[in-house]
């Protein structure tokens, strides 16, 4: 498909080849709720943690004798059921990643640009470079873009001056076309891509 190529000023600049293999696809939800969940997952610390009642410092000894006390028959004041005991079967650390294979991921991805294309929420710019790394200055100009949620993939390569005056917005995220995944694509409302990025992308699929 062809799409038209904008420059940061808003000026036309040219048409540029989308493919359907990368962005025409029909967007499914089961896929790219599963890439989702997948990269969360990964992202996840997993340092949450309670202490047992092997960890807890307090006495082991027998808290009253056995029989006679008319009293239910307990041992360790570390017991669970106990203020100041431990937790039982409480979080321990751990990895919370899970395995999802790869043509998944690439499919997931495949989807959420075609589903961002379908919403008409993509903007190709020619080139993603600032004279200078003026936050206010670029603010504006993404003002007159209409933008004030979008992610930006530049190419391998991202302008210095870009990304500096960029990373003081709000809602405003800037990343090369390595870092390009399903998460960022669809927690922003619009997708800005540059003509690099389109490029190394139709190279990834192809």
């Amino acid at each position: 498909m062809e799409f038209n190529v904008k420059t940061l000023e808003g000026k036309d600049a040219g048409k540029v080849s989308l493919s359907d293999a990368i962005f025409g696809l029909e967007p499914r939800e089961d896929i790219i709720a599963r890439v989702i969940r997948w990269q969360l997952a990964k992202k996840q610390q997993g340092t949450h943690k309670a202490k047992g009642r092997a960890e807890v410092s307090r006495t082991g000894a027998k808290m009253y004798k056995q029989k006679g006390t008319g009293r239910a028959r307990h041992h360790s004041a570390r017991a669970p059921q106990f203020r100041g005991g431990g937790k039982a079967h409480g979080p321990v650390v751990r990895s919370h990643e899970h395995d999802l294979p790869k043509k998944v991921r690439a499919l997931g991805l495949r989807l959420a640009l075609s589903a961002k294309i379908k919403a008409d929420d993509v903007i190709v710019i020619d080139n993603l470079v600032a004279t200078e790394a003026k936050t206010k200055a670029l603010a504006s100009v993404f003002e007159t873009l209409g933008l004030t949620n979008a992610l930006f993939i530049g190419g391998a390569e991202l302008d210095g001056n870009f990304k500096l005056a960029a990373q003081n917005i709000p809602n405003i995220d800037v990343l090369p076309i390595q870092g390009i995944n399903v998460y960022d694509i669809l927690r922003r409302g619009k997708l800005v891509l540059s003509k690099a990025a389109v490029e190394a992308l139709e190279e990834r699929f192809k």
